[in-house]
């Protein structure tokens, strides 16, 4: 077997001090352009990687952040992703991602897996892992900041978007639209995303003297959407609008209205969703929907996070912004 090159071996052909090697390699560390140059040309000849695993045992770090998540055929999740693993990495941290699962109890579990891989820090971006996940990962030392979702405890931090407020304004351009027959396909009643927007939207219509037609707990599923589609559209009385708890859920109820029950989006059903995902800006759909500004989202979440984890007196803190109304051809026009 061939010997692995070592950070001595880098030192010797570079011309360098071994802790220049690793200053190089240390993200944040200062080391001069030419010094680093001159590192990073003999480790190319070596072929050689610092060992990570080995440098968090030394400093305690291990430069790795958790992710829970739990849908990932929602998909906002995966344009979140990405931009959480690249402005993590610029900061120099990576990702580990953790699907979450909402069968039986994951909190001991999840906490453990999570402690074995020594994280520095967790986002956790799903609402079926209870606040006693949370709870015991900061008592464990471990900073949490809650991506898309919040908790009634003031020592977690968390990151959201105004959900009250955008699903309030999708109800007042449906009204303004002339509908009054109206429905709301929501999320999960247990997460903060569902319960708001439900409650925004419903507090919304209320100000025009108005009550839902339909309302459905989704539990985010497209498929609970899609039944729901199949059995409120089919009736006689049947909707003029529906709210979706979010864009992969007004995905799946168009697709039932147009193809399946012949119903035009929007002269016969106006629909809305909710996250502004890049699929819904797709001729195909042409969704109207509130965003959801993940980069900003994103950067508010990393920004704490590292601020916990690099700074001892950083405390908790919530963020939460707004969320515009994006009206596109899935509703009507509004008379001017």
């Amino acid at each position: 077997m061939t010997r692995k090159a070592t950070s001595s071996d880098v030192a010797k052909l570079a011309g360098v001090s071994q802790s220049a090697v690793s200053r190089t390699f240390t993200p944040g560390a200062s080391v001069s352009s030419k010094t680093r140059a001159k590192v990073l040309k003999a480790a190319a000849a070596l072929a050689y990687r610092p060992n990570a695993l080995a440098r968090s045992l030394i400093v305690g770090r291990s430069r790795l952040i958790g992710l829970i998540v739990a849908h990932l055929d929602n998909q906002f999740y995966p344009v979140a992703l990405e931009m959480l693993s690249n402005a993590l990495r610029t900061r120099g941290y990576h990702i580990l991602v953790f699907l979450a699962t909402s069968n039986g109890d994951p909190v001991d579990d999840v906490l453990d897996t999570l402690i074995d891989y020594q994280v520095d820090g967790i986002v956790m971006g799903s609402a079926s892992i209870s606040t006693r996940l949370a709870q015991r990962c900061e008592a464990a030392g471990i900073p949490v900041v809650l991506f898309n979702r919040y908790q009634d405890d003031a020592k977690l931090s968390s990151v959201v978007s105004d959900n009250h407020a955008g699903a309030r304004a999708i109800a007042e351009h449906f009204v303004a639209g002339g509908h009054r027959r109206i429905a709301h396909f929501a999320g999960w009643q247990n997460a903060s995303t569902g319960r708001d927007r439900a409650l925004g939207f419903r507090e919304g219509l209320a100000r025009h003297g108005l009550e839902l037609a339909s309302f459905v707990d989704t539990e985010f599923r497209p498929s609970v959407a899609k039944e729901a589609a199949r059995a409120v559209f089919s009736r006689p009385d049947r909707p003029d609008a529906v709210f979706c708890g979010n864009d992969t859920l007004a995905f799946a109820v168009m697709d039932v209205l147009r193809y399946e029950l012949g119903l035009r989006v929007p002269e016969d059903v106006a629909v809305a969703g909710y996250d502004d995902v890049p699929i819904s800006a797709w001729p195909a759909y042409n969704l109207t929907t509130a965003r959801q500004q993940a980069d900003r989202l994103v950067k508010e979440t990393v920004d704490i996070l590292v601020a916990r984890i690099e700074h001892a007196g950083a405390g908790p803190r919530s963020v939460v912004l707004d969320s515009p109304l994006v009206v596109r051809g899935t509703t009507r026009p509004v008379p001017g």
